[in-house]
């Protein structure tokens, strides 16, 4: 059986929800499968522990509970934002020119 390449369900730019933990951010990275330390991953209890072999996304993210800081989570693990409100993350500037149609625009890079 021939293994099947991991699809990416959200793209750069796009608005995202942690489904257990509720916070919010903006992808402005995806890593086709796991590709952090053993260490990070062995940090999250087994019975919470997400599969490896599934995308993961780099997130600004957002939260009441703290200051802006940048995310790793696998995509089981987030749903579509449907809240309207801007995330204010102080490194999404770099990365991006505002949003249109309700993502986020890369900013294009120059050579």
């Amino acid at each position: 059986m021939k293994r099947q390449r991991n699809t990416a369900k959200f793209t750069i730019g796009e608005q995202v929800r942690h489904r257990v933990y509720g916070f919010r951010g903006v992808v402005f990275d995806v890593d086709p499968e796991f590709n952090n330390s053993d260490e990070w991953y062995q940090s999250i209890p087994a019975e919470s522990r997400p599969r490896k072999d599934q995308p993961f996304y780099h997130l600004f993210a957002e939260s009441t509970e703290h200051s802006p800081y940048v995310a790793y989570v696998s995509e089981q693990n987030l749903v579509p934002d449907e809240d309207d409100d801007p995330i204010s993350h102080p490194e999404m500037f770099d990365y991006f020119d505002g949003q249109e149609n309700g993502r986020y625009v890369p900013r294009m890079l120059l050579n």
